[in-house]
């Protein structure tokens, strides 16, 4: 029954075969299926929700033991209607009603039990790749449903670091584009090196029929895309969604504390020169491998699309510290920006804004 729904989803949609279906095809999906890909999101409706925006804070807790484990996970793709900014929606495709999906932390030499349930009032067939598998396509042919169907996955985490997981069904850059992308954490067997705080945050970009700010319901623009010139490009899929105007501040942080920022590019093109104004990357892993000794004190790191990092900073001093893309125009322009913010004592012997005796601003005469 599985094998036959799942060949009909995929006929409808102008592909055949699972290699199709993991995105591993050789010939690229037609226009006129990434058309119909589109067409059917736009013609179904969506429920409406409130925000896609993961919230940064909400992570497991770090793993506490020993030995190996089974851990269940269970994905759900849903495709939801949200702001974008205030008086913009666009029709996402998640994981878990949030962008990025729920970040899923095991250790190294657990055992993932995966269900993968595709509700039944989803327009589109749906899947996942886990970068962390050893499997064909990470698990994508497993994986790949339509709506009404639930499979099933079972794979061994057998290397350490932070992996991608993301959608890869035919049109697979439409769907990491509409928000389908997340993390999951292989601890080493030592875990993680204890901090005060620690924060999940993804980039991508929405490609529109809309300019930045017009008000009204975007819809998903194919050609934009293939341009690979977004409408938007934003953290956790909003504009500024994790600033204090909006869903508010990434975290809220004591200076003197250490946080550790868990981040993915989920693209689907753009990479992002991760940065934190007015501070370093105080340990920075690269592609999110924690096999080697970390980075220090780096100020800006390429991450590409479908990579992470892994990144601790400190905060010496209080104020609101931004997490960009150091390839500005994103942030001035198209949203690409999360602020963590520091409460405490100000500390002018490391940085005093206004040095001057009686202090004060000066004009000249």
């Amino acid at each position: 029954m599985f094998e036959t729904t799942r060949r009909r989803a995929l006929q409808a949609l102008g592909v055949g075969g699972a290699a199709a279906a993991a995105g591993c095809s050789v010939q690229a999906p037609s226009t006129e299926a990434a058309q119909k890909q589109r067409d059917r999101v736009e013609q179904a409706p969506t429920p409406s929700v409130d925000r896609v925006a993961a919230d940064p804070t909400d992570i497991p807790e770090p793993i506490d033991r020993d030995e190996p484990a089974e851990v269940d996970v269970t994905l759900r793709p849903e495709e939801v209607t949200a702001e974008v900014e205030p008086g913009v929606t666009f029709d996402y495709m998640t994981y878990n009603g949030q962008v990025p999906g729920p970040m899923v932390r095991v250790r190294r030499g657990d055992t993932v039990n995966l269900t993968f349930e595709n509700p039944s009032e989803n327009a589109l067939p749906h899947n996942v790749d886990f970068h962390a598998a050893a499997g064909p396509g990470g698990g994508a042919e497993a994986t790949m449903t339509a709506p009404g169907e639930t499979a099933h996955l079972r794979f061994a985490a057998r290397y350490p670091g932070a992996y991608i997981y993301h959608c890869a069904v035919p049109n697979m850059d439409m769907h990491i584009s509409a928000g389908m992308f997340g993390v999951i954490l292989v601890e080493p067997e030592a875990g993680l090196p204890e901090v005060d705080q620690e924060l999940y945050l993804g980039q991508h970009e929405l490609y529109t029929d809309g300019q930045v700010g017009q008000e009204g319901n975007h819809s998903f623009d194919m050609a934009a895309m293939k341009a690979e010139d977004p409408t938007y490009v934003v953290m956790n899929g909003e504009k500024y969604a994790m600033t204090p105007d909006v869903h508010g501040s990434a975290a809220t942080v004591s200076t003197g504390n250490t946080a550790r920022v868990y981040f993915v590019t989920g693209g689907p093109n753009l990479t992002s020169s991760f940065h934190p104004i007015g501070n370093v990357w105080e340990e920075f892993w690269p592609q999110g491998s924690l096999t080697t000794e970390p980075q220090t004190h780096i100020q800006t790191s390429p991450v590409a699309p479908g990579s992470t990092c892994i990144a601790t900073m400190e905060f010496p001093v209080p104020g609101n510290f931004k997490l960009v893309d150091h390839a500005l125009s994103r942030v001035a322009r198209r949203g690409c920006l999360a602020i963590v913010t520091a409460e405490g004592e100000e500390r002018p012997e490391i940085f005093d804004p206004d040095p001057r005796e009686g202090g004060g601003k000066t004009t000249p005469a």
